[in-house]
């Protein structure tokens, strides 16, 4: 893009991130199957950007990665682009949480009155007295201190079966639609995260403390990496086993939460590939 055309594009002031792209994509005429092979982002996801629908991606992450690649395919600065999709994010996130307040900022006439205010508090002190009265009567009988013997019976065992109980894996089970996150543990760590049938999520060596958040709503996603070791993996914020503790290479390994909670569970540690 020449000077004269990087200008026209951004002197237009009404103009968002999407817009600007869209517009240099165009007077370079290239089309978003170049852009897409280019950038190894889905053209659905360019098609998103151009429309302004960052909040349609799948994090925060993503529409400022995206756009970034997007800006540096048709010759605009990436950094200005970036900046523009975190204040139009920013203000989406704030557009949603007024209608979620269900009013407009400042709007006086949708508060309550400070008379109906004192009279759901009153409501509330009451209640709470209420409930307080009946667990004192229902549950009150026999609950005096337990007995002391039980506890002497226990002996040395006792805080070896505390310890058992409170670790039992029933207490804490993994969501298996939690979050899944990889995050490299070496610098130079090469990896391609994908979806069934070929689209690309990322493609990459990633540095030593690089995240990758994969997609909850990823199609059957999978992996390929030669250091499956390099790689530390939570989901749903719990640490789960590496894909493997030595450097093997794996290609077309299942990473979903299920798949990975799956694997956790085996004897052997090994990865299970459904069919």
């Amino acid at each position: 893009m020449t000077d004269e055309q990087e200008s026209a594009v951004q002197e237009l002031p009404l103009m968002g991130a999407g817009d600007r792209l869209r517009v240099a994509r165009e007077t370079k005429r290239i089309d978003l199957e170049h852009v897409s092979a280019q950038t190894r982002i889905p053209i659905r996801h360019l098609e998103s950007i151009e429309a302004g629908n960052f909040d349609s991606l799948p994090s925060r992450t993503y529409a400022i990665g995206f756009a970034r690649s997007f800006a540096r395919e048709v010759g605009l600065d990436d950094a200005e682009i970036a900046e523009e999709v975190r204040g139009e994010l920013a203000e989406m996130q704030s557009h949603r949480a007024v209608l979620a307040a269900g009013m407009e900022p400042g709007d006086s006439a949708k508060l309550p009155s400070a008379g109906l205010a004192w009279f759901g508090a009153f409501a509330a002190l009451l209640l709470a007295v209420g409930v307080l009265a009946f667990v004192g009567t229902y549950f009150g009988a026999g609950s005096g201190p337990g007995s002391l013997l039980a506890d002497a019976g226990a002996g040395e065992d006792a805080p070896e079966a505390a310890l058992a109980t409170s670790t039992s894996p029933q207490d804490n089970p993994v969501n298996t639609a939690g979050q899944v996150v990889f995050t490299a543990l070496e610098d130079g760590i090469w990896v391609r995260f994908y979806e069934y049938g070929g689209d690309s999520l990322l493609e990459k060596q990633m540095t030593n403390g690089e995240r990758f958040e994969l997609p909850t709503d990823a199609n059957e996603p999978r992996i390929n990496t030669g250091r499956p070791d390099a790689f530390a993996i939570t989901v749903g914020g719990q640490s789960v086993p590496k894909l493997s503790d030595e450097p093997i290479t794996l290609g077309d390994t299942p990473i979903s939460a299920a798949a990975l909670l799956a694997r956790a569970e085996l004897p052997d540690g090994s990865v299970s590939t459904p069919n």
